[in-house]
């Protein structure tokens, strides 16, 4: 197994996997490992968190602004099939209402994410992304609304777009496969992240741990995947399904795996900005504060409009980190102080851009 008392070897081992080899440990920590082995792989995350990111927790304001979507997934609420799904779109003065909020709360980061909804034209994104950097031009701004061609993300960041995320979901095309409709293309999907990273985007990857039809050899492809890819952000957090879904009746498995993950994720891409997702904290907030603990430094505390966060359904009994008040944000931070945690609101750039 991992050199314990060595973290540098220890990544050593793990970068020199093949998929095989990682494999087998994955399945090792999953069904073999006792706590205290647990325990000392996630001391190791820690160590290289520590080491470029200390003992700060980055805030984003997320800004959900649409629950329209053309795209099938199985597993997720809002898809274009569900005609039960609760539809609406954020107009450009509500988007902008939102991070004035966030801005006045100290964010300087935010991050715009929605289904992809083709009501928001590059013409019309422009207009959002550029006011937004006009009016708050020391912010950071994050998009997550899907996968658009090569001028439209280009155009995109040349009006201030400073992030993309946009989790590859599988590094496995049988997989990718078995969780979206066939007009879905996984090669599509892998040439939007090349594209992101050749235009110098921070860019996000990731993967729903647990979901349906994935195994120990998907898992160990999806951390080669992001190892390659060398991602600026990592999303990661456990399937949860929603009740309207083809994949409705599939359960939640164990919460453990995320954590295991999100630690060997940390070795692999140390610099990683990676968030404690809101699908940990709907399971059970110390799940969340372990990732928070271990592996993760990010929480992105929701800045939509209260009406509508309910209807942004991708699973069911979907969390908050809390409404965008200033006594919820300031609950947040004495969390994290009593996890030996700092927030921090600064724009939290990646390591080697800071």
């Amino acid at each position: 197994m991992l050199d314990y008392n060595n973290p540098t070897v220890a990544r050593e081992q793990l970068l020199q996997c093949n998929n095989s080899s990682l494999a087998t440990i994955i399945e090792y920590y999953f069904t073999q490992a006792n706590i205290n082995e647990i325990e000392k792989l996630y001391t190791l995350s820690r160590y290289f968190r520590n080491k470029y990111y200390s003992n700060k927790v980055y805030f984003r304001g997320l800004i959900e602004i649409s629950s329209y979507c053309k795209q099938d997934c199985y597993y997720c609420g809002i898809r274009k099939s569900n005609k039960k799904a609760n539809r609406y779109r954020l107009d450009k003065g509500t988007i902008l209402e939102c991070c004035e909020k966030g801005n006045k709360l100290g964010f300087k980061t935010f991050v715009l994410q929605g289904g992809e909804d083709p009501f928001f034209t590059k013409d019309i994104m422009i207009d959002i992304c550029s006011s937004i950097k006009k009016q708050f031009p020391k912010s950071a701004l994050t998009l997550s609304i899907g996968e658009l061609d090569y001028d439209f993300y280009k155009k995109l960041k040349e009006n201030g777009v400073d992030r993309f995320l946009l989790r590859h979901e599988t590094a496995t095309k049988s997989h990718y496969e078995k969780l979206h409709p066939p007009f879905m293309s996984f090669d599509n999907r892998q040439n939007c992240l090349k594209i992101l990273k050749e235009l110098k985007y921070q860019t996000g990857a990731g993967f729903m741990v647990d979901s349906p039809f994935q195994n120990i050899e998907t898992i160990a492809n999806d951390l080669i995947f992001l190892k390659n890819l060398n991602p600026e952000m990592i999303g990661m957090g456990p399937f949860l399904p929603h009740k309207d879904t083809p994949f409705k009746n599939f359960k939640i498995l164990n919460i453990n795996h995320t954590l295991i993950l999100l630690a060997l994720v940390r070795i692999l891409v140390p610099k990683a900005l990676i968030p404690a997702t809101t699908a940990l904290a709907t399971v059970d907030k110390k799940y969340s504060d372990l990732a928070l603990i271990n592996s993760a430094n990010v929480i992105m505390p929701n800045l939509s409009p209260t009406n509508h966060r309910k209807d942004y359904s991708l699973y069911n009994n979907k969390k908050s980190w809390g409404n965008e008040s200033a006594q919820q944000i300031l609950n947040i931070s004495e969390n994290l102080n009593n996890l030996n945690l700092c927030a921090d609101f600064s724009r939290g750039d990646y390591f080697d851009l800071q």
